[in-house]
């Protein structure tokens, strides 16, 4: 192409010619009812778990959460869209196809994966932080805890759940169950 018809191929602009556009974002609305039966779960790729509601609409990549992790972790299954938005919220999981049910419990372990502490070998605390050194039912860890008073939670007056700074989860099932050291250490920092 010469450079005289590269000139007429330019387009030219001016006022008349230009246009402004503008960029609409998609609202995305979620169904507000949905029938337990119409949901399916499945992986594809393994990795990713996704939603359809059958008749309905789809949702490539989902999460799974519990309302009510530690008072009910078998009911009231949320689940998210990629926004952590919540598609809908279902009371039983009971209701939904076998192969959902094994999904989501599947997801449920994993998120909400618990150590169960037998023992405290070491506990030191500096400047808020927390340095736990401990026996659990998967063998020996050792974890951060980050202001225990916003990551340590009763659930009674002897069981303790604690988060460390991964987000990962420890609970002492029962204080009085453990020796007197890891009973003293604990309430050292506590």
């Amino acid at each position: 192409m010469t450079a005289e018809e590269q000139k007429n191929n330019t387009p030219i602009e001016n006022e008349s010619t230009k246009t402004e556009k503008t960029i609409t974002p998609i609202q995305v609305t979620h169904p507000e009812h949905v029938d337990p039966e119409a949901i399916r779960l499945f992986r594809e790729p393994p990795w990713v778990l996704r939603l359809t509601i059958e008749g309905d609409r789809s949702y490539l990549k989902v999460r799974v959460v519990c309302a009510a992790p530690l008072s009910q972790p078998d009911r009231y299954i949320c689940l998210l869209d990629e926004k952590n938005e919540v598609i809908c919220t279902v009371e039983d999981p009971i209701v939904l196809d076998a192969e959902s049910q094994r999904l989501i419990k599947e997801d449920i372990e994993q998120r909400y994966m618990t150590a169960i502490i037998k023992r405290v070998d070491s506990l030191r605390s500096e400047f808020g932080v927390s340095y736990w050194e401990v026996q659990t039912d998967r063998g020996d860890r050792e974890f951060v805890v980050r202001n225990v008073s916003e990551n340590a939670q009763w659930i009674t007056d002897r069981r303790l759940l604690l988060l460390d700074v991964d987000g990962n989860r420890f609970e002492i099932a029962n204080l009085e169950v453990l020796d007197k050291k890891s009973r003293g250490l604990i309430e050292m920092v506590l």
